[in-house]
């Protein structure tokens, strides 16, 4: 396992970042358990989780298994999608963040929080206000460091602007979508993650499973994220992506290579990703992603398997001038 600066901040993080949204839902608390200390056998110290996971389960379940190695992990959480029933239960006013990191730190046994993201931008909330209650947060020792999912690059080269002239924390990480039929970071959100030295730990590095193996032009599994949910149906419903899929698929077994491993290795090694977020609901989907830190993914690698998608236009559109 190789580590890596997380951004600025002088955190050193694994290469993989270990997400937890399947504790406590897809994976009951013995999987959960070994799921985690295979991630800490093999030298993982990153772990992402979120408060809406599982309900709040995915923290609970986090917080005993870091109970003996807190010091040794570095952790995050997000706040601003709807917790509850009640009408201001959600989002990024300062009423709704100072009460639900409250109730993270609970759920997760800690009396602080590594890494706080803003799990969306809020439209209705004033991002100064937001930005000031996380300040303070970061003040009280409650979190560490600020952060952004989900966000545009123009949304969080706003909140940085703001940071800078009102002397406030900022954003040290950032976590966009990323793999090789979903590229459109790569466009502004990369490119400024690099300019301003931030973290970036993007999520859904196999595209909710398109990138597995599994899925082709005429070739769907019988159970899965794609055939299940429908955020993900909705994602991924291009026909384009299933071309991707197979090209991907065909490219990897060719080289007699595990397609997951490799999908992984491809996102991890975009030059502004520190760790890509890998995720599993047992020990047998979490073997892959594992083994993607022994695939040597040179220069040239990338570049073919880069080639088996289409590449985003550039910013300002200005084809001729590439």
């Amino acid at each position: 396992m190789k580590y890596k600066l997380l951004g600025n901040t002088g955190v050193k993080v694994s290469q993989l970042c270990f997400g937890t949204m399947s504790f406590g839902d897809s994976a009951d608390v013995a999987t959960s358990t070994a799921m985690f200390n295979r991630c800490r056998e093999v030298g993982i110290n990153f772990f992402d989780c979120a408060n809406v996971y599982a309900g709040g389960r995915s923290e609970e379940i986090l917080g005993d298994l870091i109970a003996d190695c807190r010091d040794e992990v570095v952790i995050t959480s997000k706040v601003f999608f709807r917790t509850g029933d009640d009408i201001n239960a959600g989002g990024g006013s300062r009423r709704h963040i100072q009460r639900a990191v409250e109730d993270s730190l609970r759920r997760l046994k800690t009396d602080y929080i590594d890494i706080y993201f803003l799990h969306s931008f809020d439209v209705n909330t004033p991002i100064i206000e937001t930005l000031r209650v996380l300040d303070d947060l970061v003040k009280a020792g409650k979190i560490l460091y600020p952060a952004a999912s989900n966000y545009a690059a123009w949304q969080v080269a706003k909140a940085l602007g703001i940071s800078a002239k009102e002397g406030l924390a900022r954003f040290a990480c950032i976590q966009p979508m990323y793999n090789l039929a979903k590229r459109q970071a790569e466009v502004e959100i990369l490119p400024m993650a690099q300019s301003e030295n931030i973290g970036v730990i993007p999520y859904s590095p196999l595209g909710g499973g398109l990138l597995t193996g599994k899925y082709g032009t005429q070739r769907r599994p019988d159970a899965g994220r794609l055939m299940e949910n429908s955020m993900y149906q909705t994602r991924y419903g291009p026909a384009i992506y299933y071309e991707v899929a197979e090209r991907f698929t065909n490219f990897a077994r060719e080289r007699d290579l595990n397609p997951v491993s490799l999908a992984v290795a491809w996102a991890g090694t975009h030059p502004a990703v520190t760790a890509p977020i890998i995720g599993a609901r047992n020990l047998d989907q979490l073997a892959g992603s594992l083994q993607a830190i022994d695939i040597d993914m040179t220069p040239e690698l990338r570049a073919e398997i880069s080639a088996l998608s289409p590449e985003p236009p550039p910013a300002t559109d200005r084809l001729e001038e590439k």
